[in-house]
C-alpha cells in the first residue's frame, strides 16, 4: 500500500495525516505549541517549536507503521495564513513570528489605505488592508525594530518556514501569499507597485510556487531524525483555508464550506477572479490551480466556546458543556452573543470592537448562555453568506467541518440559521486531509484534484433546515446585526481600560 504525509501548521498545534491510497487516515498525530502574549493584542510564535514538535509528531507517527517507509510517497502542508517569518542572509529566523490574530497594525493599515488607496489596493490584491494581514505586520517591523528589519532578506509565512526546515528549499505558494497584501491576484505575481510605494525591495519576497508543485524531498537529516525514507516527495501545500476546501471537495462552483476552528469561516469556490464583492470578503487564489475563492472570516469563532468553557466550565469536557443545547429554545431565551473577542474581520473589519452578551436576567441558566455562544458564531458566519447571496452565488448546500460538525444540534442550527442543507463528512479532517491531497496528486495517484476528492471523500449525514426555525431565526437574525452599531462607540471608550 501506499501513502501520503499530510501535515496541518495550525495556530495551537501541528497536526500530521498518515492517509493510504484509499484515503483512509491510517493513524494520526497532533503536537502543541505554545502562543505569545505579551500586550493586549500581540500574539506571536517561536518557529522553532513548529519544527520541533512537526519532527517529533512524525517520529510518533512512524513509531508502530509497519511497512516500508519507502512506500510513504510524498507529503504536504496546509498552514495559519498570514503569519510574518522574517530571515536573514542565512535563512535564520530574526524575531518570533507576528501571527494572523495580532491586531498591534492599525497604523500600518492606514498607512497603505494612505499611500496605495482603497480603490488600487482591491484592484491588486482583491482584499483589504487588515491587521492579520502580512504587509502591516513587515511595515511594523519596519516602523518599529529597524534594526532587525535592515537584516531582513527574506520573508515566508509559517508553513512555508516549516517546509524549508524539511528539505532545504525555500518559496512561497499562491494560496498563501494571496493573504499577504502584497500578491497580484489575477495575475499571480508579486506586486512591484505595492514594493515600490512602501519602500520594500520586491527581493524581500520568495519565489512563487503552485501548491501542487513538486520542491525537492526532505534532508538526510529531517530523514535520520524521523525515521521517514529520505526519498519522500515534499509539494508546496496550501493556506489552511486553501486545504480545508481541497479536504471538503470545494473544487467546482456552487461548493461552498463552514470551517469551524479557533477562527470560522465561510468559503466558496470561484472558478475565475473578475467578480467584485468590494473588499467585504476575502478573495484568494484556491490551492487548486488556476481557481479562486471567496472567504468570510469571523476571528473568534470555536475560541468564543473554548473561552467559555475555560472561564465557566474548565473541568468539563465539550460533550458535557453542549449536552443541553437540545432543550434550549431559538434565541437561548432572549438571550444573544456577539462573538467579538479579539475583534472581528467579517463584515466588520474592527479591531477594536469585543463581545456582549445582551438580554440577561435571572432567569438564564447556564444552558442558555452556551446555546447563546453557539447561535452568536453561526450568526456571524451567517453574515458572510448573506454576502454571497447578495452578489448572486446560489448557496444551497454547505460543508460543515472543524469543532462545528462534531455535534449534531450544532449542526441543524447551521441548517436553520443559513437556510441550506448542510453535509457532514465520514472522516472530517479539513486542511491536514487537503494537504495530504495535494501530496497524492503530486504523485500523481489522481489526474486532478476533484478525481482525489471523489475518492477520498465521503459523506456521512445531512442535515437539512426545518422550514419553522428559519423563520424564527430570520426574525432574530437582524436583532443579532443591531448589537454591533449600538456597541461599537461603547467598546471605544472602554478602550483605554483594557490596559
Amino acid at each position: 500500500m501506499k501513502y501520503v504525509i499530510g501535515v496541518d501548521l495550525g495556530t495551537s498545534a501541528v497536526k500530521i495525516l498518515l492517509v493510504n491510497k484509499n484515503g483512509e487516515v491510517v493513524r494520526s498525530v497532533s503536537k502543541a505549541y505554545p502562543l505569545i502574549q505579551e500586550k493586549t493584542g500581540y500574539s506571536e510564535q517561536n518557529p522553532e517549536h513548529w519544527v520541533d514538535q512537526t519532527l517529533l509528531g512524525l517520529k510518533e507517527l512512524l513509531k508502530d507503521f509497519t511497512g516500508d517507509v519507502a512506500n510513504i510517497e510524498g507529503m504536504s502542508f496546509s498552514g495559519q495564513m498570514h503569519g510574518l517569518v522574517l530571515l536573514d542572509k542565512k535563512n535564520d529566523v530574526l524575531r518570533p513570528a507576528i501571527l494572523w490574530n495580532d491586531t498591534r497594525t492599525t497604523a500600518q493599515c492606514q498607512q497603505i489605505y494612505d499611500v496605495i488607496g482603497d480603490d488600487r489596493l482591491l484592484e491588486i490584491t482583491k482584499n483589504p488592508a487588515l491587521e492579520g494581514f502580512t504587509l502591516p505586520k513587515i511595515l511594523w517591523v519596519k516602523e518599529h525594530e529597524p534594526q532587525i528589519f535592515e537584516q531582513a532578506k527574506t520573508f515566508v509565512l509559517p508553513k512555508d518556514y516549516l517546509r524549508y526546515r524539511l528539505t532545504g528549499q525555500l518559496h512561497m505558494e499562491y494560496s498563501d501569499a494571496a493573504g499577504t497584501l502584497l500578491l497580484d491576484v489575477s495575475r499571480k505575481e508579486w506586486s512591484t507597485t505595492i514594493c515600490a510605494s512602501l519602500d520594500i525591495e520586491p527581493s524581500l519576497c520568495p519565489p512563487l510556487l503552485n501548491s501542487h508543485d513538486e520542491v525537492g524531498t526532505i534532508s538526510l537529516s529531517i530523514a535520520q531524525a524521523t525515521g521517514l525514507s529520505a526519498t519522500t516527495r515534499v509539494f508546496a501545500g496550501g493556506a489552511d483555508n486553501a486545504c480545508g476546501a481541497i479536504g471538503s471537495g470545494i473544487l467546482e462552483d456552487g461548493k461552498t464550506l463552514c470551517s469551524i476552528g479557533t477562527s470560522g469561516v465561510v468559503l466558496s469556490y470561484e472558478a475565475n477572479s473578475d467578480k467584485d464583492f468590494e473588499g467585504k470578503v476575502h478573495y484568494f487564489n484556491h490551492g487548486a490551480s488556476e481557481s479562486f475563492y471567496t472567504m468570510g472570516v469571523t476571528l473568534a469563532a470555536g475560541h468564543s466556546l473554548t473561552w467559555f468553557k475555560e472561564v465557566f466550565a474548565s473541568e468539563e469536557s465539550f460533550q458535557e458543556l453542549l449536552s443541553e443545547v437540545g432543550n434550549v429554545p431559538i434565541g437561548s431565551h432572549g438571550l444573544l452573543f456577539t462573538p467579538y473577542l479579539v475583534g472581528e474581520r467579517t463584515p466588520h473589519a474592527d479591531a477594536i470592537i469585543r463581545a456582549s452578551f445582551i438580554g440577561m436576567d435571572s432567569s438564564h441558566q447556564r444552558k442558555d448562555f452556551v446555546r447563546a455562544v453557539l447561535e452568536g458564531i453561526t450568526f456571524s458566519l451567517h453574515e458572510s453568506i448573506e454576502i454571497f447571496r447578495k452578489n448572486g452565488k446560489l448557496i444551497d448546500t454547505i460543508v460543515s467541518i472543524g469543532g462545528g460538525a462534531q455535534n449534531d444540534d450544532w449542526l441543524q442550527m447551521q441548517a436553520d440559521i443559513f437556510d441550506a442543507k448542510i453535509v457532514r463528512l465520514t472522516s472530517e479532517q479539513g486542511p491536514g486531509m487537503g494537504a495530504a491531497m495535494l501530496a497524492a496528486y503530486g504523485c500523481q495517484w489522481f489526474d486532478s484534484l476533484k478525481g482525489c476528492a471523489d475518492e477520498f471523500l465521503k459523506e456521512d449525514k445531512q442535515f437539512n433546515p426545518i422550514e419553522a426555525n428559519v423563520e424564527k431565526y430570520k426574525k432574530l437574525f437582524p436583532i443579532y446585526q443591531e448589537v454591533y452599531s449600538q456597541t461599537k462607540s461603547l467598546n471605544k471608550e472602554l478602550l483605554e481600560f483594557r490596559k
